[in-house]
């Protein structure tokens, strides 16, 4: 696999299985007493706040507890200026990454939320502050998640590293070829050591009182889940798939139970690419989803060979049919889940997969155009569609090198993580077609009536 395809899956298609599982949606949690109506629930196979349907325009920001600091690393000024564009274009909602870990492995960030166990970086933990601070200012609501299946911020690798006397591998290291890295990041389920090291996290960061606030983590009703991964896969073939997904389950059982009693106002959510992170199971992406809220899905057409790089404009009608067949899938196991649904990332490049700002974005603008358009038709007429967080608010960041590869220890954040082209999938500020489309699609969900 390539440096620049951590999201692709060995083998085409999108076959599924047997659906053991279900109908087997969790109880519906009553809301708290306190506040109730300002925390997002569910009901059904919707969002409910205030007593409407929550519905909404979100971005992937993964970088804005990073902005939020006043290390040396962090520029506030920056990020109010990133929250008043986004909430300009009616985006409501951002993803952010509530954790990172402090890594040998390539192109991982550095600095992160843990050193190591239960050494926690106060600079990005005040950083998240700020940035959850500003956003219940401008009635956003934030989606974290609490570590990462990939490399780019250490997350399940790491704390294997940590915790097994240092053994680990790189993503796309030649001796180690996919799916050797995700077999080896799905180890972390079955490790009592490294699931206790991140539930020791959890236990940190939930337990907290914002020091702008003075509002502890667990009432603050900005937040409006907590994601237990970014896209966790239980293993990469299908034989390690197979021998350990039982941990997989027991994983995602455990983080809900700790976080529902940590937070009981707050969603959980897993994180979850959808059936191209399951390699196609059906019954894995619903038996995954019996103790989670809602159901995620990402989308990246260009990651999964779904359109040719070098002919975007010649693949792209063919790539655009089997993004229509992904979502169609995703809401009927919504359906058969009786949850609601969310496309909480997708991404495209710009044409001639040019990484810098002003280069054209014909086929991105297309692919936005698409994926809006379905959620639109999904909301209009009462699936379990909630909503999409594109990825990612690049902004004002830039790439500072030729290359558009982000040294370690660097802080000109765009929305492309580490691990990849910076500028690959980023909106910038510049990118007026692409906001143009952001902001019709937020004022279109406002005129559809309330499920």
């Amino acid at each position: 696999m390539s440096q620049i395809s951590r999201r692709a899956l060995m083998g085409a298609g999108m076959g599924t299985m047997g659906l053991a599982f279900a109908g087997c949606a969790l109880a519906k949690r009553p809301p708290s007493a306190t506040g109730s109506n300002d925390f997002v629930r569910v009901d059904g196979i919707h969002f409910k706040l205030k007593d409407e349907t929550y519905r909404y325009v979100g971005a992937n920001i993964w970088y804005g507890a990073y902005l939020g600091s006043t290390a040396s690393f962090g520029d506030r000024a920056r990020l109010v200026k990133e929250l008043d564009d986004l909430k300009a274009l009616g985006v409501s909602n951002l993803r952010v990454l509530g954790s990172s870990e402090l890594s040998p492995l390539i192109n991982s960030l550095d600095p992160a939320f843990s050193n190591k166990p239960g050494d926690y970086n106060a600079d990005l933990l005040t950083g998240l502050d700020f940035l959850l601070a500003e956003m219940g200012k401008r009635d956003m609501k934030a989606v974290l998640y609490l570590t990462n299946f990939w490399e780019w911020s250490g997350g399940m690798v790491t704390y294997q590293y940590w915790t097994n006397g240092g053994n680990y591998i790189n993503m796309n290291d030649p001796a180690h070829p996919w799916p050797a890295f995700a077999d080896f990041s799905a180890q972390f389920y079955a490790s009592g050591a490294a699931k206790e090291a991140y539930y020791n996290y959890i236990r940190m960061l939930l337990g907290r009182t914002n020091s702008v606030t003075g509002k502890a983590y667990k009432d603050d009703a900005t937040v409006m889940a907590w994601q237990l991964s970014n896209e966790p896969r239980p293993g990469g073939s299908d034989a390690n798939i197979k021998a350990h997904v039982e941990d997989y389950y027991g994983w995602i059982k455990d983080s809900a139970a700790l976080i529902r009693s940590l937070a009981p106002n707050h969603l959980v959510s897993l994180g979850h690419e959808g059936l191209m992170g399951a390699n196609n199971s059906e019954e894995i992406v619903i038996k995954a989803h019996e103790h989670i809220d809602y159901l995620t899905a990402h989308i990246w057409p260009q990651n999964w060979s779904w359109v040719d790089k070098d002919d975007l404009g010649g693949s792209f009608d063919a790539g655009a049919q089997k993004v229509q067949a992904y979502i169609d899938a995703h809401i009927a196991i919504a359906q058969k889940l009786n949850k609601p649904l969310v496309f909480e990332e997708f991404g495209f490049p710009r044409d001639n997969i040019n990484y810098d700002a002003g280069t054209p974005t014909t086929y991105k603008d297309r692919f936005y155009g698409l994926i809006y358009k379905a959620v639109e038709d999904a909301i209009a007429h009462n699936t379990p569609v909630a909503g999409s967080n594109f990825w990612a608010w690049g902004g004002a960041g830039r790439a500072l090198h030729a290359d558009h590869h982000m040294l370690r220890g660097e802080t000109a954040f765009v929305g492309d993580p580490p691990h990849e082209p910076q500028g690959w999938y980023s909106v910038f500020n510049t990118d007026t077609s692409t906001q143009a489309l952001i902001r019709a699609h937020a004022a279109n969900l406002k005129k559809i009536k309330a499920g």
